[in-house]
């Protein structure tokens, strides 16, 4: 429910950047979604910072959104605030100490990019990582063997006792997730610093094409969320649901990609529900036949 006390003074703070009943699908990945209560979009971390503040002295639920990939929202979309972070600030500082700070609305995989245009190495393995900085370092986004709680310096948080860095050991990182996905700390993400070291450009332009080609190769096109589910331990999820016969299975316009197994795609117009109604019957279809519970990756966002 978004509270009076909220609307007016969210609208105060950010005027035209306050709006009411917005859809949400043009702002997630999957390109699925209703609408929001009030949409705020924020600029930057002081402007990210500043939101949340008023939302947690108003006693006001709400919503960060980022790039909108590994989340599903409901038809029915999000009561309340969604916050729709487009702080994308980023600088390189050389020296003794080579790091990268963004801000937490930045796309991950465009630092990763930037990083290696300016001859640094470190962040290869993220430049096909969907997502925001802070979404990243809010699940412990990885790929081809990199993750953030390995390359992280610190991350800039904002809790009810103010703004201060926090090193990885601090933010128990495991896999895919963190304190913060947990839940187990009142936290939003602001900014986020990570580890560099000077590299051989012709190397590292080599590894990013290897790691573009191989995710090209094995992941679909289109819209979607992102990896449904967590890899079980020694497994895949898309080889359980692959072996489970359900490769291109169809509900509605929700489609279990015949490229890969734990890609479910939009293919026009598709509703979050025949989505749900994809994931519950691949959950329920590998547990039957293989005895394995598959947890999510992707989370469900809204009124269902």
């Amino acid at each position: 429910m978004l509270r009076p006390a909220a609307r007016t003074a969210l609208r105060a703070a950010f005027g035209d950047q306050a709006q009411e009943n917005v859809l949400l699908a043009p702002y997630t990945s999957a390109r699925i979604g209703g609408p929001a209560d009030l949409l705020v979009t924020v600029r930057s971390a002081d402007e990210l910072a500043r939101a949340v503040t008023i939302c947690w002295q108003t006693e006001q639920p709400y919503l960060l959104l980022g790039a909108g990939s590994n989340v599903l929202v409901s038809d029915n979309g999000v009561r309340g605030v969604v916050l729709l972070n487009r702080a994308r600030a980023v600088e390189f500082v050389g020296g003794a100490e080579k790091h990268v700070w963004a801000e937490s609305g930045a796309a991950f995989a465009n630092v990763a990019h930037r990083a290696a245009a300016q001859g640094y190495t470190g962040l290869e393995w993220a430049v096909t990582v969907p997502g925001t900085v802070g979404g990243a370092v809010y699940g412990n986004a990885g790929a081809f063997g990199g993750d953030v709680a390995h390359d992280l310096l610190a991350a800039e948080l904002l809790t009810p006792l103010g703004r201060d860095w926090w090193p990885p050991q601090r933010l128990e990182y495991g896999y895919r997730t963190s304190i913060l996905k947990r839940g187990g700390l009142q936290a939003v993400v602001l900014s986020a610093k990570f580890n560099l070291k000077y590299g051989n450009t012709a190397e590292i332009q080599a590894k990013i094409e290897q790691f573009t080609r191989r995710r090209k190769a094995t992941q679909p096109p289109g819209a979607s969320m992102g990896s449904m589910f967590k890899n079980p331990p020694g497994d895949f999820a898309g080889r359980l649901i692959e072996a489970a016969g359900l490769k291109g299975t169809r509900i509605g316009n929700a489609e279990i990609s015949t490229v890969h197994a734990n890609f479910f795609l939009n293919t026009g117009n598709t509703r979050a529900a025949d989505i749900k109604a994809l994931i519950e019957l691949a959950q329920q279809t590998v547990l039957e036949k293989f005895g394995v519970k598959m947890e999510l990756e992707v989370e469900l966002i809204g009124e269902w």
